[in-house]
């Protein structure tokens, strides 16, 4: 950058959005400017962020338009012109500035029925897993969600339709489905190919597109949509 400064704008819900000129750095993270701002132009900015190693996703927001972890994302990377326009995320309510309210996300895991369903005890012995069968491949392939939204965010489904699941959502029931020691398969089979299950996504591909740890949650609807439709052949409906 040749600058020595960025214009930086942040949306701040409705309140509209700020103007900031913010020093520039090398090596700088969009993460960097928010604090910058918070701590030397805006006190009353606020935003959320934990660990800034990308492993928590709780810094995740809209940069330039694109859902993104701003702890992992350097400016060099998306400035535009000495500038980079910063927000909340898409598709969840904006509780002030950047932060927005999760409870919606978090409710539609339990809407998809994205809890362990167990049948063993503390006193039954530990359910043998075959790590090389093909479902326990499935299960692990996305395992490492950290539930940050930004698959969320990115989906043109659930911001044209609030009943949608969502990608995280749906994945976490993909990944239940495919568990040797989960017991709810049933359960979690009524749960997504109901109203706003996984037969509402389009298959565009923004969630696996955007996940910051590579994760394919299109793949994982996929495999839903087919054993769900297997499931209503089976019991005859």
């Amino acid at each position: 950058m040749t600058s020595k400064t960025l214009t930086v704008t942040i949306d701040r819900g409705a309140s509209g959005p700020d103007r900031f000129d913010v020093p520039a750095h090398d090596n700088q993270t969009v993460l960097d400017v928010v604090s910058w701002v918070q701590q030397n132009a805006d006190p009353t900015l606020s935003y959320r962020f934990a660990c800034r190693v990308g492993m928590c996703g709780s810094c995740a927001m809209m940069v330039n338009g694109v859902p993104r972890w701003t702890c992992r994302t350097h400016v060099s990377k998306v400035v535009q012109d000495g500038a980079v326009n910063i927000g909340p995320l898409r598709n969840l309510p904006v509780v002030k500035d950047l932060v927005v309210d999760m409870d919606p996300f978090f409710d539609k895991w339990v809407g998809a029925e994205g809890v362990h369903h167990g049948a063993l005890t503390r006193d039954d012995p530990i359910a043998a897993v075959d790590e090389t069968s093909a479902a326990r491949v499935e299960a692990n392939a996305g395992i490492e969600c950290i539930n940050c939204s930004v698959c969320y965010a990115a989906c043109d489904t659930v911001a044209g339709n609030p009943d949608y699941l969502g990608p995280a959502a749906l994945q976490r029931a993909w990944t239940l489905l495919n568990d040797a020691k989960d017991e709810g398969r049933l359960a979690i089979l009524d749960a997504v190919s109901g109203t706003g299950g996984c037969h509402n996504c389009h298959a565009m591909g923004s969630c696996t597109t955007y996940c910051p740890n590579d994760l394919d949650p299109m793949s994982a609807i996929a495999g839903l949509k087919r054993e769900t439709a297997r499931s209503f052949f089976r019991r005859g409906r």
